[in-house]
């Protein structure tokens, strides 16, 4: 397992939990490169293909991110992303700050999840990395499926 995901500049992580897809894991990748507006704005992600990482969850993610770790979310590609139409990517939080907390970081919503489909994660990746916009804005803007499919 590679640890050194977890300290990347600018990066995002995007790691792949299923090893049963690889076709929809080329074109899963594919779609996040994809620049998406008329301004060009893509996703800035590494893509982890490391079948150490195979059948991670949300709740596992938790307990193997490093405490120093400088990532503040990361993108999970399971099995529903690489089988479902819409290509619903798991985007967990990694870092919920309150102030006064103690345990700075480990608020509320660390932990949290909602689904962004590849088109869209631009604007979640962008929009989080540069504290932008707020987990909440992503995580309440969500479908009735719970996926992020982009602001209207």
């Amino acid at each position: 397992m590679d640890d050194t995901i977890w300290r990347r500049n600018f990066a995002t992580p995007v790691i792949r939990t299923d090893f049963a897809h690889q076709d929809e894991w080329t074109r899963i990748q594919a779609a996040i490169d994809e620049p998406q507006t008329e301004h060009a704005f893509q996703a800035y992600v590494d893509f982890v293909d490391d079948k150490a990482y195979e059948g991670l969850t949300a709740s596992g993610l938790l307990r193997i991110v490093p405490d120093d770790s400088d990532a503040r979310f990361v993108f999970l590609v399971d099995t529903q992303a690489l089988t479902h139409p819409d290509r619903p990517i798991l985007v967990v939080n990694l870092y919920d700050w309150v102030e006064g907390l103690e345990d700075q970081g480990r608020g509320p919503q660390y932990g949290a999840t909602f689904r962004v489909v590849p088109s869209a994660m631009w604007s979640v990746q962008n929009n989080l990395f540069l504290a932008n916009m707020d987990w909440e804005e992503f995580a309440g803007s969500v479908d009735d499926d719970g996926i992020f499919r982009g602001f209207e």
